[in-house]
């Protein structure tokens, strides 16, 4: 089923923490720019050099905006990725649904939106996967099975194409010596790929390296969540 932009339900508003105010006339200006960034970008086919530019100009507005909703959980910042991958392979066309619409409402509420549903669904997929332990092998394997056989789609967003290939390079070797203690075969390098779009759970990871969730989870949030921000800055997105 479609998962369908409802704008005006209450819990797409932002919380009174957001900065700024839609009516100066600062914020009107990004809109203005915003709205017309939009148009420009979706007149170029997909997969353009002028649709990659026209997108990266768009992430980087917005978060000039300031009205980009933040939360602090475990799960914002990949839930954050699957916004930006949302809003590179939807803005303009979506064979699928959920295009966005720009009738109903600016392209900061409709990302809003689907953060929020994210962020909901991880920590959804999150307690199932905790009380999935407690239940006997079949009924766990289902579970894992349904999360991690959804299938991949094959157009990669510009922001995540590049975070990737930034990993996979490791142009400092910085990302592949950095790793959990006494386990050199757990770096940076590693996790970071492993937790890009679409990310393996945590549960698989932990099975796979045979090491505690708590301690990966850990250290992806104190070694490798840095190293992902500090790229997305020198890049502009952050």
């Amino acid at each position: 089923m479609t998962e369908e932009f409802n704008p005006s339900t209450s819990d797409n508003r932002l919380p009174d923490n957001q900065p700024g105010d839609l009516e100066s006339s600062h914020h009107q200006t990004i809109e203005e720019q915003m709205s017309q960034l939009v148009q420009e970008t979706c007149k170029h086919p997909p997969n353009s050099n002028q649709r990659r530019k026209g997108l990266n100009q768009l992430i980087r507005l917005i978060h000039k905006s300031g009205k980009l909703w933040r939360k602090y959980t475990p799960y914002y910042e990949d839930a954050l990725q699957m916004m930006w991958q949302h809003l590179c392979r939807n803005l303009c066309e979506a064979p699928r649904g959920g295009q966005y619409d720009p009738s109903r409402g600016s392209v900061t509420t409709w990302l809003n939106w689907y953060l929020k549903r994210r962020l909901q669904d991880l920590r959804s997929q999150a307690e199932a996967e905790k009380k999935s332990r407690t239940f006997p092998q079949s009924d766990e394997q289902e579970t894992l099975n349904f999360i991690e056989n959804i299938a991949a789609k094959p157009d990669i967003p510009p922001i995540l194409e590049e975070t990737r290939h930034w990993a996979e390079t490791d142009p400092d070797g910085e990302l592949s010596s950095v790793h959990i203690k006494g386990r050199p075969d757990i770096t940076c390098q590693v996790l970071i790929l492993r937790r890009l779009p679409p990310e393996t759970s945590w549960k698989t990871l932990a099975d796979e390296f045979n090491c505690s969730l708590p301690t990966l989870a850990g250290f992806y949030k104190k070694q490798c969540r840095p190293r992902l921000r500090q790229f997305a800055e020198s890049q502009g997105y952050w």
